[in-house]
């Protein structure tokens, strides 16, 4: 028996979250051998290579110029931005807490967009916006002895994230995605050789920690094109809560791959984050509004993260 649009769209956004998870713990366990500098850069040339392919492969790079527009040059400083903050954090943190704040990013988009482009926000997602960045202190735990220091590295990746969705949001519809994520991942590719040395410098590259990034940018790549399956298939308000599969993945791959358990404050912060922005998605279809914070949208896929 076939599956529902609604099904199959909810499986392809798990797949891609999986795809994209996968990708942060190779990434994670490529910068024990190596700084994160010539993870980017590493990382960056496979992706800017499989998705300039298939960018060249649809036509999309005809319209090159497209890339100069003023919001897709904001968009792709905010993603390379996000992705040191990223990479930083990832790379002294466990990976399940990263993944737990990174998911206030539709919070905090929804946020940006009513105050920079004035879209509507009634009082109740204004509730859920407050109630799922309580939940970030929890595992952030400032002032408190669990605290770490790069858990503000991952708050300025959602930051930078919610900058690059509210831009993305901006981008005229004629403007091609795919020579968008062409010239973002050109640009996070760039942005590692400059950090190279100021990280450290360069240092012999293991051909494990090759294979690996290579297959982190490949997982990149696998991971937005379910995204953009998902999201061409059945209800956007069905689809979307099915991106918080990617803490449970989280979760998952930080006891599998790195025996790390998740503290109580982390499992309760997360809880919160996740409720918030499930009560957010259910406010938005109650007002027959489309989220605005889409950041799970063909045009926002994470793909220098």
């Amino acid at each position: 028996m076939p599956l529902s649009p609604n099904l199959r769209g909810a499986l392809f956004m798990a797949i891609s979250m999986a795809g994209f998870t996968v990708n942060d713990a190779l990434t994670k366990l490529s910068s024990e051998t190596v700084n994160m500098g010539q993870v980017m850069l590493i990382r960056g040339l496979f992706a800017t290579a499989l998705v300039g392919l298939i960018a060249w492969h649809r036509g999309a790079l005809s319209q090159i110029g497209h890339a100069l527009h003023p919001m897709v040059a904001i968009r792709v400083a905010g993603e390379a931005l996000a992705t040191i903050c990223f990479l930083v954090a990832l790379s002294h943190l466990p990976i399940a807490n990263v993944s737990a704040v990174l998911q206030a990013l539709p919070l905090a988009v929804t946020m940006g967009a009513a105050i920079l482009l004035g879209e509507p926000v009634g009082w109740r997602r204004w509730l859920s916006i407050a109630g799922g960045f309580a939940g970030v202190l929890i595992i952030v735990r400032p002032g408190f002895e669990g605290f770490s220091i790069y858990s503000l590295w991952a708050l300025a990746c959602v930051f930078f994230c919610a900058i690059r969705d509210i831009a993305t949001k901006r981008v005229p519809q004629e403007i091609p995605t795919f020579l968008i994520s062409t010239a973002t991942a050109a640009c996070v590719t760039v942005t590692g050789a400059i950090l190279v040395v100021p990280m450290g410098g360069w240092s012999p590259v293991p051909t494990g920690t090759v294979a690996m990034l290579a297959l982190a940018a490949v997982l990149l790549v696998v991971g937005y094109q379910f995204i953009i399956m998902a999201m061409r298939l059945g209800d956007i308000s069905f689809i979307a809560p099915f991106r918080y599969t990617a803490l449970l993945w989280s979760i998952a791959l930080g006891y599998l791959v790195f025996a790390d358990m998740p503290d109580l404050a982390m499992i309760v912060g997360s809880v919160v984050i996740v409720g918030s922005g499930l009560y957010m998605l259910y406010r938005e279809r109650v007002v027959g509004r489309r989220p605005a914070a889409e950041s799970t949208s063909p045009a926002m896929g994470p793909d220098g993260l």
